[in-house]
């Protein structure tokens, strides 16, 4: 792995716990990996400390082989050869675009500095605004700007810190899939930290989730959506619930008992064995929940956001259970109006109550049954500290 963090520990003086405690995870050369979470994760923290500016009370970090910060060791990080990109851009308002992105090769000859300068404002679909000054340009040609002067001394790892947090919304998405092209033409190795799941969606070839000074999950989203392991991941990236459940096992068939209804001809599922009587919490998305008339379970709509194209319908059932669901926009129900739902799950993401119970993070199966093939019935349910 070209970034490798082992067991990384980060504490501030006096705190009561560390702001970053035992994060594992690797970023293979090219890649570009996301650090998300809500504030006062430990996201940033954690860039800082790769870049060289928070030390490390524990575990270590790796940059190609070579360990640039432990306990007893810490590179300087002029030596790292890292770029950052901040949330405020941090360009010189005195200075033109040309000058702002030579600022990091000054010990170029002019004539090489020159065309890196030119080099990098073209990767960023910013040739020709040389003489321009950063009042002179929009925040999203602000921001390509800042990218181009991190590029310029071709950096080993490039660190972005809330790079979009200052554009529109609407802005933000186009913008990181443009990034997303830039780095990859620039073959560059990244690592951005956000709390936009979108954003993260859109750049990221793996992210990281964070809560409390852990990555609960380093995967890319796919995973993260489909296969959540704890249940903090799974209730913060989409839209979900945990409803109450019991996992039974009929003719070799496995159903999932829900206040939905019966789950069944699941591609993937845990085995009853997996949880004490069967009894688990059912991870539901709101597309796994499915508006339908004729269903026998019926709902009350209690909360609806217009998307365009759908609605997001928040879903209260008789025995109170709040569900969500995507609705095609067409179908313009009223609030307090009931209407049919029943669940349509491709594989079902199980935890254990019993977890919640002790306080514990997470409970998951590994006993399943997957493709009609049953893997070994060795229960091994893992609860996070």
């Amino acid at each position: 792995m070209f970034v490798d963090l082992r067991q990384l520990e980060v504490r501030y003086p006096g705190a009561a716990q560390a702001a970053v405690r035992d994060v594992s995870l690797g970023l293979r050369a090219g890649d570009i990996g996301v650090l998300i979470g809500p504030s006062g994760c430990g996201k940033t923290t954690l860039l800082r400390a790769i870049a060289g500016l928070e030390p490390v009370s524990g575990g270590e970090i790796r940059l190609s082989g070579r360990v640039v910060s432990s306990s007893h060791t810490r590179l300087a990080p002029e030596a790292r050869r890292i770029g950052m990109v901040f949330q405020d851009y941090a360009l010189f308002p005195h200075l033109d675009v040309s000058r702002n992105v030579a600022f990091g090769i000054a010990d170029l000859p002019a004539t090489e500095r020159s065309r890196r300068v030119r080099e990098v404002l073209e990767l960023v679909g910013l040739a020709g605004s040389e003489p321009r000054y950063p009042h002179e340009l929009s925040g999203g040609q602000q921001q390509r700007v800042a990218l181009a002067r991190a590029l310029a001394p071709r950096p080993q790892l490039l660190l972005l810190d809330e790079p979009f947090s200052n554009l529109d919304v609407e802005l933000r998405e186009r913008l990181a899939h443009e990034v997303r092209n830039i780095l990859k033409a620039a073959q560059a190795t990244a690592l951005l930290v956000t709390h936009d799941q979108l954003e993260a969606f859109a750049i990221g070839d793996t992210i990281g989730v964070m809560h409390e000074g852990r990555l609960h999950q380093w995967d890319d989203a796919y995973t993260l959506y489909h296969r959540p392991t704890t249940r903090f991941v799974a209730d913060f990236i989409g839209h979900g619930v945990f409803a109450p459940a019991t996992i039974r096992e009929v003719d070799r068939h496995i159903v999932v008992q829900t206040p939905l209804g019966e789950l069944t001809d699941v591609a993937e599922c845990p085995l009853p064995c997996a949880f004490s009587g069967g009894e688990c919490d059912v991870l539901l998305r709101a597309d796994d929940i499915v508006h339908d008339d004729d269903a026998p379970v019926k709902a009350e709509i209690i909360r609806k956001a217009f998307r365009g194209s759908e609605f997001l319908y928040t879903l209260r059932l008789e025995g109170g259970l709040t569900v969500m669901a995507h609705v095609p926009s067409h179908h313009d129900h009223k609030l307090g109006e009931w209407i049919g739902i029943r669940p349509e799950v491709d594989h079902v993401v199980t935890f254990n109550r019993a977890c919640e119970l002790h306080g514990s993070e997470l409970c998951q199966m590994p006993c399943v049954r997957q493709s009609g093939a049953e893997l070994p019935a060795k229960v091994k349910v893992r609860a996070d500290e």
